[in-house]
């Protein structure tokens, strides 16, 4: 039975939808048309640092391509950089990354599997360590693959360059990480290296070194950084604006429903499995007033929590929200806050439930008109609380908590 079974055209169109770049793109066309030709699966390498063994949707980006060339009938190689990881990746660093212990990277390299098992058939994977091959080059070897590329080029490199010219410290060891992360392309004779758009230049040495080795060298798939739930920084759990593929369904949905309309349309593209031209035609909906913007966010977070969580689930998470935020149901988990009788500052009150940073986000909540009492908005800062009386106070879409006086 034939195993790649999609034309070369249509696995490119379909791999370009919100790509940042493809190194070189008629290469990787030719390589798709000879894959298709003889039935043979080209070699996707993809690199995974195990000192960050926690994936969110924004790492997600990236690895849903790979599924989708696994889809294609290719063979994924998703290598964990235990060697490498000792080294400590400088990408994006202004200063030097701490060294992980052994006990550390075998630590976080066992998380990996489970967490990419939610999105790629682990049973069609190959999992691989560049310590299998990098510990066994010599003293000789090192030197060897080194003289292959020049410092120059390595300062070249924009956070190096920066660092250079700021004089702060570059060590020895962090030009090494490049090199070393190249030869894994070489070790694994990879056709197609797949990163986001902050790996290119490290995937571009992967490139050179093939061509140095005289191998056929890789062609480059790069995507873009996804934004996190604020739709300004790149999702990180250190922001506080990232969805964890170990969230639960009903945090993933209702953080789902809390982004904007306008980042909606940015994850339908780089996070959404449906076709190139269903996504499309959403988007295009969306932009020219045929499709309601709240059903589509809703249907791509049913779609989000659906890939992540059991069938159905999703569907289960938007009667939930629907009736909990939509219908003014005040659900029977309500969080309940017992103050005291007389004038209760809500900027002061909502500081306290954590749902606010500063007075000045919660006068902007009030101006749009976000804040409501008993689900009618409300203007006043101040709330005249009565003994014995209670009051709902809803924030946005999402925040709810019942008032009590006492």
């Amino acid at each position: 039975m034939k195993k790649i079974t999609i034309f070369a055209e249509d696995q490119l169109k379909e791999l370009k939808r919100g790509t940042s770049d493809i190194v070189p793109e008629h290469e990787l066309l030719e390589k798709l048309k000879k894959s298709y030709d003889t039935d043979t699966p080209l070699k996707v390498k993809f690199g995974a640092d195990p000192s960050r063994p926690d994936i969110h949707l924004g790492h997600s980006v990236v690895i849903q391509k790979l599924k989708l060339l696994q889809d294609f009938g290719h063979d994924i190689y998703f290598l964990i950089g235990d060697f490498t990881a000792r080294i400590g990746d400088p990408t994006g660093k202004s200063k030097t990354r701490p060294i992980l212990t052994d006990a550390e990277v075998i630590e976080n390299a066992k998380t990996y599997s489970e967490q990419i098992g939610k999105i790629l058939d682990i049973t069609k994977t190959k999992i691989v360590f560049n310590n299998e091959w990098l510990s066994k080059l010599s003293p000789i070897d090192m030197i060897s693959l080194m003289a292959k590329v020049t410092v120059s080029s390595m300062l070249e490199r924009d956070d190096f360059s920066k660092r250079y010219k700021n004089q702060d410290a570059i060590y020895m060891h962090e030009f090494v990480y490049p090199v070393m992360q190249g030869y894994d392309s070489v070790a694994i004779e990879s056709d197609l290296e797949l990163g986001g758009t902050d790996q290119t230049f490290n995937l571009m040495v992967g490139r050179h070194l093939q061509k140095a080795h005289n191998q056929s060298p890789q062609c480059i798939l790069t995507m873009p950084i996804l934004e996190g739930t604020d739709g300004v920084n790149k999702m990180s759990k250190s922001l506080d604006n990232y969805i964890s593929l170990e969230d639960s369904s009903a945090d993933m949905f209702g953080k789902m429903m809390s982004i904007s309309d306008e980042l909606m349309l940015r994850y339908y593209e780089l996070l959404s499995r449906r076709s190139s031209s269903e996504v499309e035609g959403i988007i295009s909906g969306i932009k020219d007033g045929s499709r309601h913007p709240m059903i589509s966010k809703k249907e791509l977070a049913v779609d989000i929590v659906n890939y992540y969580h059991p069938e159905g689930t999703g569907e289960a998470e938007r009667k939930k929200f629907e009736e909990r935020f939509s219908k003014n149901k005040i659900p029977d988990d309500i969080q309940v806050s017992e103050v005291e009788a007389g004038e209760l500052d809500l900027l002061n009150f909502m500081t306290s439930l954590e749902w606010i940073k500063s007075n000045g986000e919660g006068r902007r909540l009030f101006k749009q008109n976000a804040i409501k009492i008993d689900f009618k908005p409300f203007k006043e800062i101040t709330l005249t609380i009565e003994s014995g009386k209670e009051y709902i106070l809803k924030a946005g879409k999402l925040r709810l908590v019942k008032i009590v006086g006492k």
